[in-house]
């Protein structure tokens, strides 16, 4: 119950900002004014309902409307506050009210239109690839231009079908993908709701292997029979162990653990080893760790030498972005920890919850290991 009330209380205050700078302060016309505040009493009250509702029930239009108003008002709340500094200026500039506020309210709503139909573009619409370049101690010869494609977050559910996944399939199918990596949070829904929109990825092509781990979604959703399901889509399952590519002589070890909140999660055998992911590996081949979230580079510093993760989304919808880093050590990018170890962490290749990406645009990445020369 107390829950319940602080998500009513949360969604109050969204609702509440907006409609008093952009509905009450400028003085419309009373007609406007009464529609905009039963509209927002409306949906303060409705989208806790309809998040509750959907997530318990998955009740399909039910389920989408939730999310997508969520969205909504976040950037409305967002840009609101932001009109604020419009407001300054324009009273600096001697402009006076109804007109100022009536101007700052109706910039407001046209931005947010704006910005929110680019956001749905970038999360709905093509995903770019991102290629780089990452230099490797101690790669062999043989492995020079190796590429790794990696996507991640790819949430199947509600908003993204069994159409994307298989367009997603055939842009890294195009890629020519030495190694092809799913670093977690494949799904949102259980096997039986989302089994058919995860299946065309089981056509998802590489030369040397396809290998897949847990993200959290996956402990909210079934971690045993997805990654079983994943198995049998061909797809070698990482957790806790690793595979060795081969090129002649060469050797690249590539290892995956478990996401860091699965020794929580209650799935017996679950729970991030780095030691049983290593174990037996050859020992002066470069190693590169999957992890799903950034922040398990801690544990893999100095002792791998990339890391490629996901989770953070690069914050998906601004300003989340500074609320992320506040838990992980990087949104997005490449970065270097200690002398070894690299970690690049993806935006993400799908989006979960509101179907909106800002200032943060998804991807494909392709990662083209090259070895390091001398200094």
């Amino acid at each position: 119950m107390r829950r319940s009330w602080v998500v009513f209380l949360v969604s109050g205050i969204l609702h509440v900002v907006p409609w008093w700078r952009l509905v009450l302060t400028p003085g419309w016309p009373t007609g406007v004014l009464v529609a905009g505040t039963v509209a927002a009493v409306v949906v303060a009250v409705g989208l806790p309902v309809a998040l509750s509702i959907g997530r318990r029930r998955g009740l399909g239009g039910v389920a989408t409307a939730g999310p997508v108003w969520l969205g909504v008002v976040w950037q409305l709340f967002v840009w609101t506050l932001a009109g604020e500094f419009v407001r300054l200026a324009l009273f600096v500039a001697g402009v006076p009210d109804p007109l100022r506020a009536r101007a700052v309210a109706l910039g407001v709503l046209g931005w947010t239109v704006v910005i929110l139909s680019w956001g749905a573009y970038r999360a709905l619409g093509p995903v770019p690839v991102r290629e780089r370049t990452v230099h490797v101690d101690g790669l062999g010869a043989g492995l020079d231009g190796l590429r790794i494609v990696q996507i991640t977050d790819t949430h199947l559910g509600p908003l993204l079908s069994r159409r994307w996944a298989r367009r997603i399939t055939a842009q890294v199918n195009g890629l020519e993908a030495d190694v092809l990596a799913h670093t977690g949070d494949l799904v949102d829904g259980s096997l039986a709701a989302r089994r058919h929109q995860v299946e065309p990825l089981g056509a998802a092509t590489a030369r040397d292997a396809r290998v897949f781990i847990t993200g959290n979604h996956e402990y909210y959703s079934g971690a045993r029979e997805w990654t079983d399901y994943m198995a049998s889509l061909g797809w070698t399952v990482l957790r806790n162990r690793h595979v060795v590519v081969h090129r002649g002589a060469d050797a690249l070890v590539v290892a995956g653990i478990d996401d860091r909140t699965a020794a929580g999660s209650g799935v017996p055998g679950h729970g991030a080893d780095l030691n049983a992911a290593l174990a037996g590996a050859p020992a002066d081949a470069p190693i590169v760790l999957l992890a799903h979230q950034p922040r398990q580079v801690l544990e893999a510093v100095g002792r791998v030498d990339l890391q490629l993760s996901g989770h953070t989304h690069g914050g998906q919808l601004w300003p989340f972005g500074y609320l992320v880093r506040l838990d992980q050590p990087t949104l997005a990018g490449l970065s270097r920890h200690g002398p070894r170890t690299q970690l690049y962490t993806s935006r993400g290749t799908g989006f979960w919850g509101p179907p909106f990406r800002i200032f943060a645009p998804p991807e494909i990445t392709v990662l083209t290991l090259r070895p390091r020369e001398p200094a």
